[in-house]
């Protein structure tokens, strides 16, 4: 599994660093086969909304070539959503079969049309910027519809992760990682009870 980790000047480093510390644990524990993950961005270097400059490994590549694209939130994306070069550079992800994001990352998935008749989720701040974009916007920490995954704000990043774990693998993988973590918010073997679910 290749997953993609799209970053961007002025993102909430949390909506990312949640996410990616737990869903990585699928290639340390050897869960998936051949796990890897790349750090993208549409330059060499990016500055988060608190002033921490990131190097990332590739620059403006096609998504297409990963299996799950990753896009963090932050109050930039208000702006960075009617940005034509960057949303066109997210819809070279169409065909990944998981497109995820946390908090207001969901407002660049749905510039980039993939939330068209979806479910979907964000920051309870933008909720009203998100229902444009998608067929419903859902109150919950995580939402997905078929392919397409959502969190909701920030810290959700974390249930998010543990969320893709078990739907990718089962419910005692993430409860590993959920202990190697010692977040005990997480309710593995709930999904479709607590996280919003919608098959394809």
């Amino acid at each position: 599994m290749k997953i993609a980790f799209v970053l961007f000047n002025g993102m909430t480093s949390m909506d990312f660093t949640g996410f990616y510390e737990a869903i990585t644990w699928l290639g340390i524990l050897k869960a998936k086969e051949n796990v890897s993950w790349t750090f993208c961005a549409d330059r060499e270097e990016v500055t988060d909304d608190r002033g921490l400059t990131m190097r990332v490994n590739e620059v403006s590549p096609n998504l297409g070539k990963f299996d799950l694209v990753f896009v963090p939130g932050g109050m930039v994306t208000r702006e960075l959503r009617n940005d034509k070069a960057f949303i066109d550079w997210i819809r070279t992800a169409e065909n990944v079969p998981y497109k995820v994001s946390v908090c207001t990352g969901a407002l660049l998935l749905g510039a980039a049309g993939f939330l068209k008749g979806k479910r979907a989720t964000t920051n309870s701040s933008a909720y009203d910027l998100l229902a444009p974009y998608c067929e419903e916007v859902i109150e919950a920490r995580v939402v997905r519809d078929e392919g397409v995954i959502t969190g909701g704000g920030v810290t959700a990043s974390i249930d998010l992760g543990l969320y893709l774990i078990e739907w990718l693998t089962n419910k005692e993988t993430a409860h590993l990682v959920q202990q190697k973590l010692e977040y005990p918010y997480y309710q593995a073997g709930k999904m479709s009870d607590v996280y919003k679910v919608r098959e394809a």
